[in-house]
């Protein structure tokens, strides 16, 4: 291995991904997307639902779970599954989040029209790459990661994308924390163990 080298790749890379998040575009659909999630889950009691094929699903199951240690009960609908009975999971008052680079997951699409099939009028919100795809075209609020190139050396495995995914997602999680006046005491009552549940309830030895 050459050490210069892998060092000038990862300064590249760095560089790369630094500059992709840097360029993500600021619009009212945060705004919308955060309203959307305070009123029907904490006004109405419904759940955040994620879904994602692939590296994208992993990113959804991510969001979800930090959404649930933050407050807001969320769960990973897996959009294959959806179609063989888990699509039970599903209630009037929930809200989907659906995570799609190229907005055109056929998955994904299937999943919102079996969503309204059974509950009709659920708010969609959904993070990608693609403004004009299927997917951003049917949402009530589309986050656009800006499209940037994959730092993947084939230009095709999800790196840049699924980066710039996590970072939306954090956006979203980190306003509606704010807009809930979520605090330390409640983290800790969903957090219980490890090092971070220590830390939340001010435990001296952790400190």
């Amino acid at each position: 291995m050459n050490a210069d080298k892998i060092k000038e790749s990862m300064r590249a890379i760095l560089r790369a991904e630094s500059d992709a998040i840097s360029a993500i575009p600021v619009t009212d659909s945060y705004v919308r997307a955060v309203e959307i999630i305070v009123d029907r889950i904490h006004r109405h009691r419904g759940k955040l639902v994620t879904s994602g094929m692939g590296k994208a699903g992993q990113i959804a199951m991510n969001i979800a779970t930090t959404f649930c240690s933050t407050g807001t009960p969320a769960v990973f609908l897996h959009p294959s599954e959806a179609q063989h009975g888990d699509l039970g999971v599903l209630t009037p008052d929930d809200v989907l989040l659906l995570v799609s680079n190229s907005g055109k997951t056929r998955e994904i699409l299937e999943l919102i029209d079996l969503a309204a099939g059974l509950y009709d009028g659920l708010p969609i919100i959904v993070i990608t790459g693609a403004p004009d795809s299927p997917l951003a075209l049917r949402a009530d609020a589309a986050l656009l990661t800006g499209g940037a190139p994959e730092v993947c050396p084939l230009g095709l495995t999800p790196t840049t994308s699924t980066t710039l995914m996590t970072v939306i997602g954090d956006v979203l999680v980190v306003n509606v924390m704010n807009n809930i006046d979520f605090s330390r005491h409640d983290y800790a009552r969903r957090h219980h163990g490890g090092y971070l549940g220590s830390a939340a309830r001010g435990d001296k030895n952790v400190l």
